[in-house]
């Protein structure tokens, strides 16, 4: 196994998880060699250096093209705002580097497409940070369903609710503008669910989407002034499976109450599973096959029985946390790095979710059923 050397653009939440995740990495996963935080960039010099000292990188710049034209860098990590991972990524691909990407990969399906292509080109390893699906029960989850211990599925009901912008004086930002973040709350929180349905049950064949605008201006904390809200706040799907199964998605970024409201079930003809990223450490289980009598959904607690809990922790129900999530996800890109595994979700997946988010948005647009292009 080599060393890799990591080079971090971006050190908002997304990055400072990332790094997190690169300085545990080793000391969970023992058999891995612990990569090597390398060179960190920001918006800044100044931010760049105080950043890197926090989170353990060697140096520092603040200009991100150091990062991708550094020989000591080896796997370039963009943790940057939606509009900036095309051009981070085509320069580092361009550079033979390794690129691990947060979500969403691009701004539209095409340009997901030339930036996986050119991935597949240069022969570089490619991988997405789709993290909730490293979670060890939603694992369960999917091997449930693939042993066929719920018999024939016959219907997926998957949502992701969050409140970040649910009050209407909650300040305008990047997010809200088209040619930054592209769609609202489906690239946002959609990819995450998208991706979900995509591990259980595989592809989606067609879409029949509607959107939703709450609030449709609000204040730019820079200038004070009122600032048009261009993507939406809520996104609905009825979506069929490529297996033929269908199902339901619902996205809100303005659903008050909820913080982490990524949630799935998957029903059977044998059985139910429940998942809810609120509490990530159990999965809720219906036998249909037991006696009336006794009956109910069963909750199984994450335990060192399950894929990827052990080396974190020896004891059932102690649980894990979003950044072991991301732990989990590192060592699945070094294995990849290795070649020890294929490396998923990679940027094929990253654009065949924006796929299925784009043909909401043209299904929303027409009021009828689209066809997800191949």
């Amino acid at each position: 196994m080599t060393r890799r050397r990591f080079g971090l653009i971006g050190t908002g939440f997304i990055g400072r998880a990332h790094a997190i995740a690169l300085n545990a990495v080793g000391a969970v996963f023992v058999e891995r060699e612990a990569p090597v935080c390398e060179l960190l960039a920001d918006s800044s010099p100044e931010a760049a250096a105080q950043a890197a000292r926090a989170l353990g990188f060697a140096r520092s710049t603040g200009d991100w093209r150091d990062v991708v034209a550094d020989p000591a860098v080896d796997v370039v990590d963009i943790c940057t705002p939606n509009f900036l991972h095309r051009e981070m990524a085509l320069a580092a691909i361009a550079a033979g580097k390794h690129v691990y990407c947060e979500k969403p990969l691009a701004l539209t399906a095409r340009e997901a497409h030339e930036i996986a292509a050119a991935a597949d080109a240069a022969g570089v390893t490619h991988m997405m940070g789709f993290n909730y699906v490293c979670n060890p029960l939603l694992q369960v989850a999917r091997d449930m369903i693939a042993a066929g211990e719920l018999g024939e599925v016959y219907a997926f009901r998957g949502s992701y609710f969050e409140d970040y912008m649910s009050d209407p004086a909650a300040p305008w930002t990047w997010r809200c503008k088209r040619e930054l973040a592209g769609s609202g709350a489906l690239a946002d929180l959609g990819s995450h669910l998208i991706n979900l349905g995509h591990l259980l049950l595989g592809g989606i064949a067609r879409v029949q989407g509607s959107l939703q605008l709450v609030h449709a201006t609000r204040r730019d904390p820079a200038s004070g002034e009122w600032r048009a809200v261009e993507n939406e706040d809520i996104a609905r799907a009825l979506v069929e499976f490529e297996g033929g199964v269908p199902g339901s998605f619902e996205i809100s970024r303005v659903a008050t109450g909820y913080k982490c409201g990524l949630a799935c079930t998957v029903f059977g003809t044998r059985g139910t599973i429940e998942f809810d990223q609120e509490r990530m450490n159990e999965l809720r289980w219906y036998d249909a096959a037991g006696p009336a009598a006794r009956s109910g959904f069963r909750t199984i607690l994450a335990g060192p029985e399950h894929p990827d809990y052990r080396p974190f922790c020896p004891a059932p129900g102690h649980g894990l946390g979003y950044n072991d999530l991301k732990v989990i996800e590192v060592r699945n890109l070094l294995r990849a790095l290795d070649g020890e595994a294929r490396a998923w979700p990679d940027f094929h997946e990253g654009a065949r979710v924006q796929r299925v988010m784009e043909a909401i948005e043209q299904s929303a647009a027409t009021r009828s059923w689209t066809e997800i292009p191949a």
